[in-house]
């Protein structure tokens, strides 16, 4: 190797090295303690102060390069009434947290809430969402539920009806309750036409005594019981459930 091969060498190995030290100077120079945290999103139920405190904990002694925003974005999903998070860097040490809240259209068994995929998720702090059904189910039945909520929400609207509970038991059978007051057993089989049946004698008189049913039971081959408030009831559990 002559000499002038080996000082061009040695120049690049030297250039390669200044080049490698002045990025790990700029990197140490970049990577900031995060000292500013921003929120935007249009939020309806949840105020900005308690998703500050919900999040806050999630960059306590993160630097601005080296956070990890992905691992960061899962962790912020996690926050009660979050839908999505988007987040990006801001010039020279702040994070920007771009929030997209849940909508719920329903409460979910034993306080939760579902959105409008019929996904439950935890009501956190929120005591009020405004008038929402209550539905029930076993785990995971959610989109179904919901599903056939506004199915049926639909045919009791042609009636002046409104559905304040919807339940699906762990046999399968449904039940559900109309104007906060009485309920309607409608089972597990037949339910179009058992739901028909039940149009037919509101409509043909039923309705006259609204203020008096107790329930209204659909489970029978033919016909339609009503059990009355005052009344003795029967007891009559139909294998349909």
């Amino acid at each position: 190797m002559t000499t002038a091969t080996s000082n061009r060498l040695l120049g690049l190995i030297l250039i390669v090295a200044l080049m490698v030290a002045g990025g790990r100077t700029l990197w140490i120079w970049l990577d900031k303690p995060i000292e500013r945290v921003s929120i935007r999103g249009d939020l309806e139920y949840v105020n900005a102060a308690y998703l500050q405190d919900q999040l806050s904990p999630l960059i306590a002694g993160e630097s601005w390069l080296s956070v990890n925003i992905g691992q960061l974005r899962q962790e912020a999903l996690e926050v009660p009434w979050l839908k999505d998070v988007r987040l990006s860097r801001r010039w020279p040490n702040a994070l920007t947290f771009e929030l997209y809240e849940q909508r719920p259209v329903a409460w979910w068994n034993d306080g939760s809430l579902l959105n409008a995929q019929g996904e439950p998720f935890a009501a956190g702090p929120i005591s009020s969402v405004g008038t929402r059904p209550w539905l029930a189910g076993p785990q995971g039945s959610g989109p179904e539920v919901l599903a056939y909520y506004n199915a049926l929400k639909q045919q009791f609207a042609r009636l002046n009806l409104t559905i304040t509970q919807l339940r699906l038991e762990p046999r399968g059978a449904w039940r559900v309750q109309l104007d906060n007051a009485f309920w309607i057993m409608l089972g597990r089989t037949d339910l179009d036409m058992r739901l028909e049946r039940f149009m037919t004698a509101w409509q043909r008189g039923l309705s006259e005594g609204r203020d008096d049913i107790r329930y209204i039971d659909l489970r029978y081959p033919n016909g339609v019981s009503v059990a009355w408030h005052g009344e003795n009831d029967p007891g009559n559990d139909n294998s349909d459930g």
